[in-house]
């Protein structure tokens, strides 16, 4: 689906990035694997069978929260067709429970993880305005960024669903919408997926909740949702901008 393009993915050492890449690249295209810890990044990468020496990955090290470094990076790239951002960037104090997060925190992680998406996504379209070359760019929001979150499911586990976490993924949508109407240009597309709750050693208890409120499965694989991902890269949804994909087996309904 994607033979002869190019495929920026920042993230590529997290859950669903370097899954992503292998996809990717088994989808024909070459890929640009950005991660703010290349060490970690090719570990990961080589889990999912990339050598370290694949002349189709080129590795680069990223921090999405430096604008000077991202913007010279993307000043650098040539012959991109498409790209899509996996990081989740976040401090040491994330995930505390509502009343416990300070407004200090709570500006932090938005400022993070929004605030590094908005950089992302104003570049990839200077990109585009730069070289006019059609262009794709995926987003990754969540299932809390379209329904409030269901705490029910959280009860008697250590776990819960970080207020900031609700705020950056359903703004991160209505941001991927803001960009693809601004540029005005079929040609350069931004959409969004959001997946269901994925699967990464929870307890056993939150799955069994969480599947209660799905269709069949519960918690889905990271394999259940790249194909999306790819699904948007391609030119077989050219014309599909500013949407929003949920893959969550019916959690939302």
């Amino acid at each position: 689906m994607l033979k002869g393009k190019r495929i920026l993915v920042a993230g590529a050492g997290g859950l669903l990035g370097c899954k992503l890449c292998a996809d990717v690249l088994s989808a024909g295209a070459l890929v640009v694997a950005a991660d703010i810890n290349l060490a970690a990044m090719d570990e990961r990468l080589q889990q999912h069978g990339i050598a370290s020496d694949d002349a189709r990955v080129a590795r680069v090290s990223l921090d999405l929260s430096d604008s000077s470094s991202v913007e010279q990076f993307f000043c650098s790239l040539t012959d991109l067709d498409g790209a899509v951002n996996c990081t989740y960037p976040r401090n040491k104090r994330y995930g505390a429970k509502f009343q416990d997060v300070t407004l200090a925190d709570f500006n932090e992680n938005v400022s993070l993880h929004l605030g590094s998406s908005f950089l992302f996504m104003q570049q990839c379209a200077k990109y585009f305005i730069s070289n006019q070359r059609p262009f794709s760019l995926v987003n990754i929001s969540s299932i809390y960024g379209v329904v409030a979150p269901k705490f029910e499911i959280y009860e008697n586990t250590p776990m819960t669903m970080p207020v900031e976490y609700a705020a950056i993924k359903s703004a991160l949508l209505h941001l991927s919408k803001y960009v693809a109407s601004f540029m005005s240009d079929s040609r350069f597309r931004s959409n969004c997926v959001s997946p269901g709750g994925i699967k990464d050693g929870q307890p056993e208890e939150f799955l069994q909740n969480y599947r209660s409120y799905c269709l069949g499965k519960g918690m889905l694989d990271i394999s259940d949702v790249v194909g999306s991902i790819i699904f948007l890269l391609s030119d077989h949804a050219r014309y599909i901008n500013g949407q929003n994909i949920v893959i969550d087996d019916g959690f939302i309904l």
